[in-house]
Formats: C-alpha cells, sequence, structure tokens
C-alpha cells in the first residue's frame, strides 16, 4: 500500500468513510462534486456513524422547479401577563401555610412582625393551641431579655425569705417572743447600712434626747451612732456572759449608757469607721443566739442599767426601740425612707414605755419635777389614773397610775384620758418630738396629763 499497490477489496479491510457535509448545507460539494448531497448507500456488517436527522424543512429528493415560497409560519401569541397580586390581597386570597406562621412565631415576639404579619401569626394562634403555647414561652422568653427592675431592694425581703423558710422548716430552736423585735430591728438596720459607702459612713447624725425639762442634742456620724448601739447592747452582752466588744475601764463598764458609748467613742480600737458595722453586727448575732439557746428562765435575768436594771425581757425590748429610733436617724442623715416596725413589735415597745411610766412619774416628783400625789395611797390600792390611749397600727389602752408606782390603775379612777399615735408617742418617749409639741387629744386634769407627757420624754436618754 506504501508502494501505491491498489487496495484489497476485502470485507474485513476498516474503511474511512468520506466527510459529510452540513445537513443545512443543500448545495455544498458533496460526493462525486455534485450539488446536492446524496446519502451513500448502507453497507452491511460495515460501520458507519449515524447519520443526522433531517429537518422537516429539508427534502432530500432534488426539485426541478423552484421552490415555492414557504408558507408563513404561525407566530405564537405572546402569554398573557399575570398579575402579581399585591401582598394584602394574596393574604386575602392565600393565607400562610402553617409552617410560615410557626417560623413567624420568634419575630412576632419580639414585635418585629409587619401589620398584616402580625395580623396573621394572631389569627393562627387562635386556632392552632401547639403554637399558642410556643408564643406564650417565647413572649415570656422575651420578658426575662428586657426586664427592668429597681437597684433598691425591697425592704420586705428579708422577712418574706425568713416566713417561707420556717413555713417550711420550723427552727429547730426558735427565737424567744420577747427577743424577735430585737432581731427583726438589727436585720432592718443591717439591709440599711448593707450598700452604705465612705461618704454615708461620715454623714453627719444629730441624736436628741431630753433631760429634766429640756431637749439636748448630740453631733456625731453614722457610724458614731452604729458605736453608741453597740456599745449600749453590750450591758445585755455582760449580763448574759459574754465579752466586752471594746475593752474599758471597770468604772465606766459599770455606769450607764452615757458613760460607755463616750468610753467607746474615745476608744481607738474601732474608729468611727464603716470598720464598726462587723462587730455591732457580730455582736447582735451572738445575743440572738445565746438567749435563743438559754431558755425561758433567762428571761429575768436583771440586765443593770447604771442607775436603775431591768429584766432581760424587757432589756432586749428597749434595745430593739433604740435601735428602731437610731435608724430612723440614719434614714433621716441619708434621706432614705425608714418604716416603722411591724404592729405586734411596735404593741410590745409601747407595753414596755407604759409600764415604766409610773417609775419616772414617781422620780421627776422626788426631784420637784412633777407635782406632787393628791394622796397616798397603800400598795396594791387602787387610786387615780391616767388612761393612755394609742391609737394606730401597734395601738391599744393603758392605765397609768399617777400617785405610786405602787398603786393599781382603775379605770373607776379615771381623771385623764390622752390619745395619740403610736408612732408619734414612740417619738415622744424617744425625745424626738417635745411634749408640748406632741399631738394629742386631752380629756380631764390637765396638770395629770402634763406631768405624763413629760414623763414619757424623760425616758428618752443617749
Amino acid at each position: 500500500m506504501e508502494q501505491g499497490e491498489p487496495t484489497p477489496d476485502d470485507e474485513n479491510t476498516p474503511r474511512i468513510p468520506s466527510p459529510r457535509a452540513a445537513g443545512d448545507d443543500l448545495t455544498g460539494g458533496g460526493r462525486g462534486g455534485s450539488g446536492t448531497f446524496v446519502p451513500g448507500p448502507r453497507e452491511s456488517n460495515r460501520f458507519t456513524p449515524p447519520e443526522p436527522e433531517p429537518r422537516a424543512s429539508m427534502d432530500p429528493e432534488p426539485r426541478s422547479e423552484p421552490e415555492p415560497d414557504p408558507e408563513p409560519q404561525a407566530v405564537p401569541e405572546p402569554e398573557a401577563t399575570v398579575h402579581e397580586p399585591a401582598p394584602h390581597e394574596a393574604h386575602a386570597a392565600d393565607p400562610p401555610s402553617h409552617t410560615v406562621l410557626k417560623s413567624l412565631l420568634g419575630a412576632w415576639a419580639l414585635a418585629a412582625c409587619s401589620a398584616e404579619e402580625t395580623d396573621a401569626v394572631e389569627a393562627h394562634l387562635t386556632e392552632c393551641a401547639p403554637c399558642a403555647d410556643e408564643a406564650l414561652r417565647l413572649r415570656d422568653a422575651v420578658g426575662l431579655l428586657h426586664t427592668e427592675r429597681s437597684l433598691d431592694l425591697d425592704p420586705m425581703l428579708r422577712s418574706r425569705v425568713l416566713e417561707n423558710c420556717l413555713g417550711r422548716r420550723p427552727a429547730r430552736i426558735p427565737v424567744p417572743g420577747w427577743a424577735a423585735p430585737y432581731d427583726a430591728e438589727t436585720a432592718r438596720l443591717d439591709a440599711l447600712l448593707n450598700d452604705f459607702g465612705d461618704a454615708e459612713w461620715h454623714a453627719p447624725v444629730r441624736l436628741k434626747w431630753f433631760e429634766q425639762e429640756r431637749r439636748v442634742t448630740r453631733r456625731t456620724t453614722v457610724a458614731g451612732v452604729i458605736g453608741h448601739l453597740m456599745a449600749v447592747d453590750a450591758l445585755v452582752a455582760t449580763a448574759l456572759g459574754l465579752d466586752e466588744p471594746v475593752p474599758m475601764d471597770p468604772e465606766a463598764a459599770a455606769a450607764g449608757p452615757t458613760a460607755r458609748t463616750e468610753a467607746l467613742w474615745r476608744a481607738g480600737q474601732y474608729p468611727l469607721t464603716r470598720t464598726v458595722r462587723e462587730p455591732w453586727r457580730e455582736q447582735s448575732h451572738t445575743l440572738i443566739r445565746t438567749v435563743s439557746f438559754a431558755g425561758r428562765g433567762v428571761a429575768e435575768l436583771a440586765v443593770p442599767y447604771g442607775e436603775f436594771a431591768l429584766p432581760l425581757q424587757d432589756a432586749m425590748l428597749d434595745r430593739a426601740f433604740e435601735c428602731w429610733i437610731h435608724a430612723g436617724d440614719i434614714a433621716d442623715a441619708v434621706d432614705y425612707p425608714y418604716e416603722p416596725p411591724s404592729g405586734a413589735h411596735l404593741h410590745r415597745m409601747i407595753d414596755l414605755a407604759a409600764r415604766v411610766l409610773p417609775t419616772t412619774l414617781a422620780g421627776r416628783r422626788r426631784a420637784g419635777l412633777a407635782a406632787p400625789a393628791r394622796g397616798l395611797v397603800t400598795a396594791g390600792s387602787p387610786g387615780r389614773s391616767l388612761r393612755l390611749e394609742i391609737e394606730g397600727v401597734g395601738g391599744g389602752d393603758w392605765h397609768i397610775p399617777l400617785d405610786s408606782p405602787a398603786a393599781v390603775a382603775s379605770p373607776e379612777h379615771e381623771v385623764a384620758h390622752v390619745a395619740l399615735d403610736g408612732v408619734e408617742f414612740c417619738r415622744l418617749a424617744a425625745g424626738h418630738v417635745p411634749p408640748q409639741d406632741a399631738a394629742v387629744g386631752q380629756l380631764g386634769d390637765r396638770e395629770a396629763i402634763r406631768d405624763v407627757l413629760f414623763a414619757a420624754a424623760s425616758l428618752s436618754r443617749l
């Protein structure tokens, strides 16, 4: 073959097909140079590539006559433009599916839906209980993300927590009822001091009390008031066998509240700063624990106050009363509201003052500061009495013997009647209200009324 020999005509000899013209090339040079492409015959058992499909417009036969103009093909009509409905028309015609509405619940809870979406979601929630439950959970969760609370603690928070705890599991060793006012008032004062900074601890406080016929004031600081409370509370602590919070000489330790306070203020161990809070706080907790473990017999233990003594149960009420009064002084100094004690505790404090009034009135009479007794009354016999009516929370009626502490007050021998508010009476007994300025209702013996009001003011001290 390389030498130009003729190719053998063998069926097994592979043949290379001739090039084919394009399907639309009707006049191009085909086989034999003719102007019309005529496909060659198929040969059996020979490989030939597949021929292209003839087009509908292609005529395989040659035409001698000129082809007529093709009929114009039908132009397809343009499709009608479909009007896209507005969003509100789409919702009205075809409401969103359950899946779409469920996916909008988070945005609905955050108030991030459009008005149309909000209407659709809320309409769906009235019909679908699972989605309604999920919406409530999401709305509650959103509320937690946007909580706005006051920075001030609720003053009743501690009492509610304690009430809940004691209701679930009663204390094995409960606090005695006569010590409960002291426990409550020290806790309230401690909560007031909790957020004080250095400036508040050095805020000026003016202590006020009544001596003989005039008011007396003493200027100190918030830290100085806490030191004063700690010094007088130590009278109860030493009576129970506890240690002094601040060592002092025996003469000052045996003196009354004023001498002990002056000694503490002069001491250098606890300067009048915020450091005084912890020893006062620890001492008050120790007192509560000690009287709770001591039992009932300790209630009558005598607590010396210098010139007089009080049973332990009365001394604890006295300490609760002074803690409340001075907590109010501190609150006034830092411009913070402070509520009076609960009604039950306030009633106990007023009862203590009413029981001490006859002895105080007798002392003023011996000092020439009160009118003399109108008649001699033997111990245990009824005598002239004044009816003290306390109104408001913690109020009640008390009859005060006028002629002798040992006499028995009797409604049948009532010669005067005084009525005033419970908090006003306590402020009078604390020396914060002058007797002549107390808002009282008076009826009967004016001299007896004046003596009792001044005696009530004389209960106050530093």
